[in-house]
C-alpha cells in the first residue's frame, strides 16, 4: 500500500441527519466500515483528503482508527446531486492478498482505421483482482482496427493477476463508419447518375 492512501479516522457515536450535517460543516465526511464478520464501525474522515483519494476508481484506503490500521475498499459514495459534495461513504474491510470483484473503467487507446470511429459499448468491466492491486483502468488498444470490428470482453488484454468476471461475450467496443460519411458517398453517387440523364435524353 502506498503511504498516500493513509487517512486518520475518528470513531463517532452520534448518528442521524443532524449529526451528519455537523460533520460535513466541519469539512469532514461520515463513513461506515464493515465486512469480514466484524461489527460496523462508524467513523469521520478528513473531507479534503478523501476527495483527492476518490479521484481514483476503487480506492483502497489505509485507515488509522485510534492507532489501529485497517484496509478498506470504497464500496459506495453518496454525493449531493447538486453541489457534488461527498455526504457519506460505505467502506468494506479487505485483507492484503485477498481478491475482490470490482468494476474497472475501460479506456480506449490509439486510432482506428482512417474514416472510422470507435464506440465504447462497455464503459466498465467486472474483474477480480487483489484488493491492494486493483488497476486504475483497463486499456484497450483500437489502433488500426477496421470497420465492422467488434471487441468482446474475452478479447481484452487484462493486467497480470486480474481475471475477467463479466460475461466474456459482452461487446466492449465496435468500429464503424460515421453515418454522415456513408450518406455523403450515396449522395455523390446519386449526383453522378443525375448528371448523366440529360446526356441520354439528348441522344
Amino acid at each position: 500500500m502506498a503511504d498516500d492512501n493513509k487517512v486518520i479516522a475518528q470513531k463517532r457515536d452520534q448518528f442521524g441527519k443532524g449529526a451528519a450535517r455537523k460533520i460535513r460543516a466541519a469539512g469532514k465526511v461520515p463513513a461506515v466500515i464493515y465486512g469480514h464478520g466484524t461489527d460496523p464501525v462508524h467513523v469521520t474522515l478528513p473531507g479534503h483528503e478523501i476527495s483527492l483519494l476518490l479521484r481514483k476508481a476503487n480506492a483502497v484506503l489505509d485507515i488509522d482508527i485510534e492507532g489501529t490500521s485497517q484496509l478498506a475498499l470504497v464500496k459506495d459514495v453518496q454525493k449531493d446531486p447538486v453541489r457534488q459534495i461527498i455526504e457519506h461513504l460505505d467502506l468494506i474491510v479487505v485483507k492484503k492478498g485477498e481478491k475482490v470483484q470490482v468494476e474497472v473503467p475501460v479506456h480506449l487507446e490509439g486510432e482506428s482505421f482512417p474514416g472510422t470511429i470507435a464506440a465504447l459499448d462497455a464503459a466498465v468491466l467486472l474483474v477480480e483482482a487483489e484488493a491492494t492491486h486493483i488497476p486504475d483502468r483497463i486499456v484497450l488498444s483500437i489502433e488500426g482496427l477496421e470497420e465492422g470490428t467488434h471487441v468482446l470482453a474475452k478479447d481484452v488484454a487484462l493486467p497480470a493477476g486480474v481475471g475477467l468476471v463479466s460475461d466474456p461475450e459482452v461487446l466492449v467496443a465496435a468500429i464503424s463508419t460515421p453515418a454522415a460519411a456513408a450518406v455523403g458517398v450515396d449522395e455523390t453517387a446519386e449526383a453522378g447518375e443525375s448528371a448523366e440523364e440529360p446526356t441520354e435524353a439528348a441522344e
